[in-house]
């Protein structure tokens, strides 16, 4: 959700609302994703029932339609550093739920246990000094080849900030229920074309209500449409994909640890592509994050490591019980010349 939010945030200042570019951007992610999906998982897709039906609307809602739409509300009122910079928070939010809901393990008597923990403390350090402390400017650049308008009517950190939080906890929620949706229905590219396309419907319901002027739904300039196709090919349709495969092999904690990469990416891009100002506390912040979700990650290494042998000595366990079944086999095989014999001996006797 995060890899482009400098370009939405160049196409939010070309008019383009927010709600109806979300909307574009699942349309035209379902429009990509459904032909994959019904091509190379024909015979691989499990059977959609009435339950997996409703468990992936709400999946669709909790994770695309409505924290996607907090999270743009939110970017019209801040900036994208300090949108990439708060949303660090989510590898931490979903590493607490997963602890709760027991989907994962913390041994405090081991070192990468307690990495875990100090991680997860040090990575909510950040995020605040990032809130809360600013620190000297860093001017922008004056050569940028685009230079977004801030309106200052429209800054509202405070409400900006509230909806931010608002959205990473829904986001948080997504990346734990995907986890379970995924043990029921494995197949992600047909996932994620069933996401898109809930996500479309639901997300065009609340445009409708939020949006009354049907002029609202034009697509004014280039950068907006191209804007537009990027976020449907790329962070709805294959990024998507990737998380859900993701999710499924190493779970969901692992997945949003990787999010503090487009924290350092959108803040260069900002800084050299549209001219925005960085502020010393946002470096100082995103930094401490980094070192803190990398911490975390450490301390997850040996999961991964730990399943394996579980793997493994499951699969030992069922070969030492094999040795059995090949003296069955020699049994039947053996038997099978004597109820020869003893069928010839009962026809030669019959009369």
């Amino acid at each position: 959700m995060k890899e482009a939010t400098a370009t939405r945030k160049a196409a939010f200042s070309h008019g383009m609302s927010p709600h109806v570019f979300v909307t574009y951007r699942y349309i035209v992610g379902g429009l990509v994703m459904f032909p994959l999906a019904y091509f190379l998982e024909r015979k691989v897709r499990p059977k959609l029932t009435l339950v997996l039906f409703l468990e992936i609307f709400v999946l669709s809602l909790l994770g695309a339609s409505l924290t996607v739409n907090i999270y743009f509300a939110s970017l019209r009122y801040t900036s994208p550093t300090f949108i990439t910079s708060m949303t660090n928070t989510v590898p931490s939010m979903t590493f607490i739920i997963a602890i709760m809901l027991r989907l994962e393990i913390v041994n405090l008597r081991n070192p990468r246990g307690i990495a875990k923990i100090v991680g997860t403390l040090l990575s909510l350090a950040g995020v605040l000094t990032i809130t809360l402390y600013k620190g000297p400017e860093v001017q922008s650049l004056q050569s940028a080849p685009i230079h977004i308008k801030s309106n200052a009517s429209q800054q509202n950190w405070v409400k900006g900030t509230i909806l931010l939080v608002v959205s990473c906890i829904t986001w948080s929620l997504w990346f734990i229920m995907q986890a379970y949706t995924l043990k029921r229905y494995p197949a992600q590219l047909s996932l994620s074309a069933l996401i898109n396309g809930f996500a479309a419907a639901q997300s065009a319901v609340f445009t409708v209500f939020m949006q009354h002027k049907p002029a609202a739904w034009s697509i004014g300039s280039s950068i907006v449409f191209w804007s537009i196709i990027y976020a449907g090919v790329i962070s709805c349709g294959l990024t998507v994909s990737i998380q859900l495969w993701c999710t499924e092999q190493k779970g969901p904690v692992f997945v949003t640890m990787f999010s503090p990469l487009a924290t350092v990416m959108v803040a260069i891009l900002a800084y050299f592509l549209f001219g925005e100002e960085l502020h010393a506390g946002s470096i100082l912040g995103g930094a401490v994050v980094i070192i803190g979700l990398y911490m975390l990650l450490w301390g997850k290494e040996r999961d991964g490591d730990r399943n394996k042998s579980q793997k493994q000595s499951l699969s030992t366990n069922d070969e030492d019980k094999m040795p059995n079944s090949p003296s069955v086999l020699n049994r039947l095989a053996s038997a099978v010349p004597y109820c020869n014999g003893v069928l010839q001996l009962s026809l030669k006797s019959s009369p």
